[in-house]
């Protein structure tokens, strides 16, 4: 049976050598997160615009 620290070692490895996937993967996360906020507070912003032209009568 392997050692813990060996097990640990073996792991780091791992995690090293996909570490350019990892990356590419963040920054498209990153992006489609702050397209999701851009988005989420238009769509805020346009309801409390109808919001208040319907309470000023003018729709």
């Amino acid at each position: 049976m392997t050692s813990v620290s060996t097990q640990w070692f073996i792991v780091l490895i791992s995690l090293l050598s996909v570490l350019p996937v990892v990356e590419a993967v963040e920054t498209g996360d990153a992006i489609a997160l702050l397209q999701g906020v851009v988005l989420s507070i238009t769509g805020i912003c346009a309801c409390l615009g109808v919001y208040a032209q319907k309470r000023n009568g003018q729709i």
